[in-house]
């Protein structure tokens, strides 16, 4: 039972079902009576957020994200808008792209729309510098309300931030890859986001730690597309790889086809480790090793830091999730 379902029986709004919680003087006495007699027959205890709505709130959250057709990114859209919903607030979504000066309009345009609180979805919009002026503009909306942040950091005043340890998970990852016998270990990436950064900090730290130089023909940027990535591997001239380590699970699919396309078998020939154990990771054939980088359990920590903000608690400004490696069929340690 939730407030959805209170609103529905009584006979009234979402919004008036609020203002009964908190005793607002613009319901009549004779709906609150109906409505707390509903609330009453069906053992409903107001959740945090229906107590903590003011007359001034207008129960939406903002979320900004650079492209919802991201698997990631849709995964997480979809987790939070399910939860918030369930607590009686309603959900914006801007798509900003990737663009810097975009996603600055983004945050702007939807600070516009009376939000109590804005989720911005992704690292794209964190900077490896936390004190950098590129995320001004984050510190600046902080200033209007609460900015939560997914799978990146920026450091400000009532900015709270939940990511993954993707530095640590990538570096055991690799660290096992090397103490398998693999030395010629190539990284793939889409982007220089702060999330790809640290894995690509933690990818070139395994290798100094295990001895093996870097060497910079073994790090190969292309976008996050299966079919292209496989032609730009099959176009590399000299590629001589026994590992792959990808940062987003379409890379590693790529890099499985090119395997495949050479006639390289996996894992023994090559071994391959993608990221997000998206859905992607099981529908191929081998099913994919993949790091399980806590999408949904990053989402969480981010609804629980509102309900605790919005009862005047202390929260932490930077939270980490530990991501994990899934075994499936294309490692082989």
């Amino acid at each position: 039972m939730n407030i959805y379902d209170i609103a529905e029986l009584a006979g009234v709004s979402i919004a008036t079902v609020s203002r009964v919680v908190n005793d607002s003087p613009m319901v009549s006495e004779k709906t609150k009576q109906r409505v707390r007699k509903v609330m009453e027959e069906n053992n409903y205890t107001p959740n945090v957020f229906a107590r903590g709505l003011g007359l001034n709130s207008m129960k939406t959250i903002g979320f900004v994200c650079p492209d919802v057709a991201d698997a990631y990114m849709a995964r997480a859209v979809a987790y939070l808008e399910h939860d918030l919903r369930e607590y009686g607030y309603d959900c914006i979504l801007y798509c900003s792209g990737h663009a810097y000066e975009d996603r600055q309009i983004a945050v702007s345009t939807i600070l516009q729309k009376r939000i109590d609180a804005l989720v911005i979805i992704g690292s794209s919009y964190a900077d490896d510098d936390e004190d950098s002026e590129r995320v001004d503009y984050i510190r600046e909306a902080a200033k209007q309300v609460p900015v939560f942040l997914i799978n990146g950091y920026i450091r400000g005043d009532n900015i709270y931030c939940a990511l993954c340890n993707d530095y640590e998970v990538t570096y055991s990852a690799v660290t096992e890859m090397i103490r398998s016998g693999r030395k010629r270990i190539l990284y793939l990436s889409d982007s220089h986001t702060f999330s790809a950064n640290q894995k690509l900090k933690g990818y070139e730290s395994a290798l100094r730690n295990a001895g093996i130089p870097v060497d910079e023909s073994l790090k190969i940027y292309t976008p996050n597309q299966i079919i292209q990535t496989r032609d730009l591997l099959l176009k590399t001239p000299g590629l001589d790889i026994d590992g792959v380590f990808a940062t987003e699970d379409g890379l590693a699919v790529g890099a499985l086809k090119y395997a495949k396309a050479r006639k390289l078998s996996v894992p023994e020939d090559v071994c391959i480790i993608g990221y997000n154990n998206s859905e992607i990771s099981v529908s191929c054939d081998p099913e994919l090793s993949t790091i399980d980088s806590r999408g949904e359990r990053l989402c969480k920590i981010i609804i629980d830091s509102m309900m605790l903000l919005l009862k005047k608690r202390e929260i932490s400004h930077k939270v980490y999730a530990k991501g994990y490696l899934v075994r499936r069929s294309t490692t082989d340690f």
